[in-house]
């Protein structure tokens, strides 16, 4: 029973179920905070399939490059043990394997050179995600 000028009970409203609370702040808080994480899940997701992308196409064409690059390296070695008098032909093949042999010890330093310095992936995600703490006040 209630008094007059009072409030009634919240037990006494819709047959005994509390009313939804009134959308607010905290209410929308998780809301805000999955659809963030999932933008920024969405942002790491096209990162990745772009450098994955990238890698690929230029793996295929560092491989077609090889190879080219094998088969006219045969051809001038050929051509170049043919051209010699009979007497320089062993001494010339050894300048030639000397030759390649520092070529690609150069080129197999420059690659893993260039594989152990940083490649930024992610860089946007990670600006993203500091924005974002920035802006929580974190």
């Amino acid at each position: 029973m209630t008094m007059p000028g009072s409030l009634p009970e919240p037990e006494a409203q819709a047959g005994g179920a509390l009313p939804p609370p009134a959308p607010g702040p905290l209410t929308r808080l998780p809301a805000q905070l999955m659809e963030l994480l999932q933008t920024r899940l969405e942002l790491l997701s096209t990162e990745l399939e772009a450098e994955k992308l990238r890698l690929f196409g230029a793996l295929v064409q560092m491989l077609l490059a090889l190879l080219l690059a094998g088969g006219a390296l045969f051809m001038a070695s050929l051509a170049v043990l043919m051209f010699c008098p009979e007497a320089w032909r062993g001494w010339a093949a050894l300048g030639l394997m000397s030759a390649y042999a520092l070529l690609a010890a150069w080129a197999w330093r420059g690659a893993r050179a260039q594989l152990s310095r940083p490649s930024g992936l992610f860089a946007a995600t990670v600006a993203e995600l500091a924005r974002d703490r920035a802006s929580l006040g974190g």
